[in-house]
């Protein structure tokens, strides 16, 4: 899975973005525990994540209400399927109120920017 960390900060509020392909759920849960590895980010408030698997849209908000619904949105409006993206947060201390779903899709932007100049 490639890593992008420190992608922006928000009043206190840490972002990174991973992803990679996957061909399963089993796919999916293997690479979260492998990003989890890393204590930075086994740490992390929230790892929000979505994927579309073979037509099957799946997701995991982790906590952060919303976060993997709009991953999964920006997936399908890009048609990449047979990937997950996973949207780190660490708290900084402040709400951030509906601007947390802008910084999950600025992150999202930045992987998807980044995959295309790879």
């Amino acid at each position: 899975m490639e890593t992008f960390d420190s992608v922006l900060t928000d009043r206190g509020s840490k972002y990174a973005v991973s992803g990679g392909p996957v061909m399963s759920a089993d796919d999916i849960q293997a690479a979260i525990k492998s990003l989890c590895s890393n204590k930075k980010f086994a740490k992390a408030t929230h790892n929000s994540w979505a994927a579309i698997v073979d037509g099957t849209p799946l997701k995991s908000d982790d906590r952060e209400s919303g976060a993997g619904m709009v991953i999964l949105r920006m997936l399908e409006r890009e048609g990449l399927e047979n990937h997950v993206i996973v949207v780190t947060r660490w708290y900084g201390g402040k709400q951030l109120g509906a601007d947390r779903f802008r910084r999950v899709q600025d992150c999202v932007r930045h992987y998807f920017n980044h995959r295309r100049l790879g």
